[in-house]
């Protein structure tokens, strides 16, 4: 079988020199993701490859990773693929950069071209896939309304959100943590205690959205200090934050000098409860008791819910059986756990 870098190499001199670009090896599969530098996404890249490295051994597949640092770039990829020719390329699995790939995926659609998408699940192509595998985001959402719940937070008690971007990954959150106090959604099988339910009213006067902090640790601790500059916010106690990159800004907050110590003290007085998502290693830390313990241990808890990079392995392995005639789901989510103090032990982090 002739290796995928080879047709690579090939794609990128003619793209630059003007050469015809020889089709990919029989039976390749290209997996496209986020680079692989740190956090999330850069651990995708890390068990893309180390999927691909198992499936290529076994010898029936050629799988081969590409990073893309912007949309663009990743978009100038896929046009690349087709050009190649695709009667030897079996599939493609792509982990979107952002929504603006919808314009790609369109062109495999039509290239036809099988593909599987991860993580960032764009709807206008979604029916398109063979499969789409994500985290079960509305369950993250749950997962922290219910631990929060059973901490002893009830209807009307103030809560801040903290989002993560723009995308529908971050709306899905927002809406798993709402429908799950209305009494809508059930986290592991249960749902609120019906005496323990919020009204859209008591949504409405209690929760407030921080808008897009993209995802960036930094951004959320610079909101975070804000927020506690004016004094009425100091009474918050139930913080929502969609990852634990944000979860950590909050605790870099309360840990660094952006907050003065009287309003820390006061903060902490009415012990606080914080969230994440995610595996990132310096959360669990957190959790696992080695890091941020003068904070934590004045916190009614700490929760991160898993949605672990390692799906992307998922992912390639639906392609793989979709081209092996197995039966795949279009919709495939992934359950998603609590992970607390108390079962830490049992998850693996990612750094």
């Amino acid at each position: 079988m002739k290796g995928i870098k080879q047709a690579l190499c090939v794609a990128v001199i003619a793209a630059t020199c003007g050469m015809s670009a020889q089709a990919y090896a029989k039976d390749s599969i290209i997996v496209l993701t986020a680079p692989e530098d740190h956090g999330w996404t850069g651990s995708v890249a890390t068990f893309a490859k180390e999927k691909a490295k198992e499936i290529t051994a076994q010898g029936k597949y050629d799988v081969e990773v590409i990073t893309c640092d912007n949309a663009g770039y990743q978009i100038n990829q896929i046009e690349d693929i087709i050009a190649m020719g695709n009667d030897d390329l079996a599939g493609i699995v792509i982990q979107p950069i952002d929504d603006t790939v919808q314009s790609g995926i369109q062109q495999l659609v039509d290239a036809e071209i099988p593909y599987v998408a991860f993580d960032r699940i764009i709807d206008g192509v979604a029916k398109s896939a063979i499969s789409n595998v994500k985290g079960d985001n509305e369950g993250i959402g749950a997962g922290v309304a219910a631990y929060y719940t059973s901490l002893g937070m009830k209807p009307g008690d103030k809560i801040y959100v903290y989002e993560g971007d723009t995308s529908s990954v971050t709306t899905l959150r927002n809406q798993g943590f709402i429908e799950y106090l209305k009494g809508n959604l059930a986290f592991e099988g249960k749902k609120i205690d019906p005496k323990l339910q919020w009204s859209d009213e008591d949504l409405k006067k209690a929760v407030t959205y921080s808008g897009s902090m993209n995802w960036s640790r930094s951004s959320t601790k610079t909101s975070f200090e804000s927020l506690l500059g004016d004094a009425s916010n100091v009474d918050i106690k139930w913080f929502y934050a969609q990852d634990d990159e944000l979860g950590m800004g909050i605790l870099e907050a309360l840990r660094g000098g952006g907050i003065d110590d009287a309003t820390k003290a006061k903060f902490l007085e009415n012990h606080p409860a914080i969230s994440g998502c995610g595996g990132i290693e310096d959360f669990y830390s957190v959790l696992r008791g080695d890091n941020y313990q003068d904070i934590a241990k004045q916190l009614s808890g700490i929760v991160s819910v898993t949605y672990s990079p390692s799906m992307i392995q998922t992912a390639i392995s639906d392609m793989v059986d979709y081209l092996d005639g197995k039966s795949v789901q279009q919709d495939h989510v992934i359950e998603c756990h609590n992970v607390t103090s108390e079962n830490v032990s049992q998850f693996p982090s990612f750094n």
